[in-house]
């Protein structure tokens, strides 16, 4: 578990993990220069504990905790997760009955601790995302999730260098297990606590600049990506319908008949996003649905922001290496 600062959910996390049953082999908590007292309470629940003198972020310090591991298997989880109960023996039966599965991630539950909005939402659409998806996957999520040590080794481990801040590292990683031939299982019943509180700013910098940027990055240098989790086909659609609605509304001044390509858009947004906007609503009413509607289509407008803004930088150092 890497942790910086930690606060009182870094407590409840090592509780969960601590309580889990069956118990895990070892825990290794790796201090990432953390100014608070995150060390002192690892140092009180009795884990092994790791001190980092500069901050590395959570790719290094995973890669910490990983070389002093003495396990086959490493089961990472963010210090603002809280492992269900029968976690360790969910990543226990999964590794064990697949032999030839290298890596198994799981997802948050639905009872976020966070009751505002936007903790809710983003937790929800989530779980919804990885329990909904196919379980055969061609990326990796380290907020819950274990990797055979023999394969994480083979792949060198997360990307310190070029993730030196929490972002994609994880996705980063998973794909390259991918390509590697390895397999990676999504379980939807390896599940864990989130314990974050998101806000505006703080939903915004993780969604766009440490998510939707360097993931879209990736896709462009590398080319390869499968349509799994949030790049399914109707996702992608989504995000042209989302940027095609303001342009259909422009026009409507221009004929009264535009308002059909206005509702045509609306009405497939919907219709390809359909199963999502039901659960929020089973889950927290139609009010919350409403809300959460109104996000899920900024998050569809920003996410196609950054992959335009990468593909403009990609195409002028295509173009014009020297300018790079």
């Amino acid at each position: 578990m890497p942790v910086h600062n930690g606060g009182a959910a870094f407590r409840r996390c090592l509780g969960r993990i601590l309580a889990a049953q069956p118990p895990a082999d070892e825990v290794i908590v790796v201090d990432d220069a953390s100014t608070d007292d995150s060390a002192r309470v690892a140092e009180e629940y009795r884990v092994r504990l790791i001190r980092r003198d500069t901050k590395g972020g959570p790719a290094a310090a995973r890669n910490d905790g990983a070389r002093a591991a003495s396990g086959d298997v490493l089961f990472f989880v963010d210090a603002d997760v809280g492992i269900h109960p029968d976690a360790v023996g969910r990543v226990r039966e999964v590794l064990g009955n697949e032999l030839d599965v290298a890596a198994v991630f799981g997802s948050y539950d639905d009872e976020p601790s966070e009751k505002n909005f936007l903790s809710q939402y983003k937790n929800l659409f989530h779980h919804f995302i990885h329990q909904t998806s196919a379980t055969e996957v061609s990326t990796f999520w380290a907020g819950c999730g274990a990797i055979r040590k023999t394969a994480f080794e083979a792949m060198g481990g997360f990307d310190a260098q070029r993730y030196p801040q929490p972002s994609i590292e994880d996705i980063e990683l998973g794909q390259r297990l991918r390509r590697a031939g390895y397999r990676i299982r999504l379980d939807p019943q390896l599940q864990g606590k989130h314990f974050k509180r998101w806000g505006v700013r703080s939903l915004w910098r993780a969604d766009f600049f440490q998510r939707a940027l360097p993931w879209s990055q990736l896709i462009l240098e590398r080319g390869w990506f499968q349509p799994d989790l949030n790049l399914q086909l109707r996702h992608r659609v989504s995000v042209g319908l989302v940027w095609l609605l303001p342009v259909a509304l422009a026009v409507t001044r221009l004929s009264p008949w535009s308002w059909l390509g206005v509702s045509a858009t609306v009405s497939s947004l919907v219709l390809l996003n359909g199963d999502v906007y039901a659960f929020f609503s089973r889950k927290r009413g139609v009010g919350f649905m409403l809300r959460a509607i109104i996000c899920h289509w900024l998050y569809y407008g920003y996410c196609g922001l950054a992959y335009a803004w990468k593909w403009l930088e990609f195409q002028q150092r295509r173009f014009h290496p020297a300018r790079s």
